[in-house]
């Protein structure tokens, strides 16, 4: 129903169609079967009331599982109010069914005593139970207000990496050339001003962002290769439109492919591939460096835990990293495609 996107917001995903004609084929099924078929005089009396309660209790629990409630605080204020509005219909069906029950078993003279003995109940757990749950939603808003706080700080630390952190790493090793330190200098700060004044926060231009995976990985390998002037040997085997999730995972690859220029190149040519099975996406980035132990990067560090790890948990992925000192390094990164 929802799906994580690169900058770490939730977005409504389109419903289903399949869902939506099973639901509707199993409506119109249910009608016919009862307008045809005769089950006796006193068992089709209790038909349509059954139908409406049944139907009534499908909305109520639909709307009332533990993921869809953790979901429904995520939402904007619009769709919990269609969410909302689902439950009450579910209630007034269930409601509308005992009533129609009741007037089916000649129960119909009792029918306003038990509203009102159920109305009275009804603003008694009201009374009781208003200021725990006004409380309990006070308190998950605040949890969500945090949650989105801490996925802003991470992204934002995670593009500072990538970019500006980069840029001061080449302007160190480029010291004695001048021109080459101003080059880069006003390449940054140019990137810079766009990420952060694009309403998108991206910095570029929707025409020239690639739209399928291939041309993504391509793209940011020959990025890599040119600023860093070490090759990059690409193989991508199949190929899919690009998504949020699979933006994330190829910013995730392209912080690879820059690490292993930097600290793996002297090896030889970087080795990327990318491979479309299915719904999983999965790409590895390989070099022929020296290798580390992730456990001895400094907690500081932000390169492989937050812009590769962090990027591809927060985004429903996985990164993994086998390293041998003195044997190089391969990043391994699955996604599974985002639901159409």
């Amino acid at each position: 129903m929802f799906e994580t996107a690169a900058d770490g917001r939730r977005r409504l995903r389109k419903p289903d169609p399949g869902q939506v004609f099973a639901l509707v084929a199993l409506l119109v099924g249910a009608g016919v079967f009862v307008a045809n078929v005769d089950m006796g005089s006193e068992a089709d009396r209790y038909i349509w009331p059954t139908l409406l309660i049944g139907a009534g209790s499908v909305l109520v629990w639909r709307q009332a599982d533990n993921a869809r409630r953790a979901r429904w605080m995520e939402v904007g204020r619009r769709r919990r109010l269609l969410q909302l509005a689902r439950a009450l219909a579910g209630v007034a069906l269930v409601g509308l069914g005992l009533a129609v029950f009741m007037v089916v078993r000649g129960s119909a003279a009792q029918l306003g005593n038990v509203l009102t003995a159920a109305i009275a109940v009804l603003t008694g757990i009201a009374l009781l139970a208003g200021p725990y749950l006004v409380r309990m939603t006070q308190d998950l808003s605040e949890e969500r207000l945090m949650r989105i706080r801490a996925q802003e700080r991470a992204e934002v630390a995670a593009h500072v990496h990538d970019s500006v952190l980069h840029t001061l790493t080449l302007i160190q090793r480029n010291a004695d050339d001048g021109g080459e330190v101003r080059r880069l200098a006003r390449a940054q700060e140019r990137e810079l001003r766009n990420w952060l004044y694009n309403p998108e926060g991206t910095g570029k231009d929707e025409d020239d962002e690639p739209q399928t995976l291939a041309e993504a990985v391509k793209r940011a390998a020959a990025e890599v290769e040119d600023k860093h002037g070490v090759p990059l040997e690409v193989v991508v085997v199949g190929d899919c439109p690009l998504d949020d999730k699979l933006g994330a995972q190829m910013q995730a690859a392209r912080e690879a492919m820059v690490n292993a220029a930097k600290y793996g190149g002297e090896g030889g040519a970087v080795q990327v591939f990318a491979e479309v099975e299915g719904r999983t996406v999965f790409v590895s980035v390989r070099d022929r460096g020296p290798g580390f132990d992730l456990d001895e990067v400094p907690a500081d560090r932000m390169g492989v835990r937050e812009s590769i790890i962090g990027r591809m948990q927060r985004n429903g992925g996985t990164a993994r990293l086998r390293s041998v000192p003195g044997g190089g390094t391969e990043v391994e990164l699955e996604m599974e495609r985002a639901s159409e």
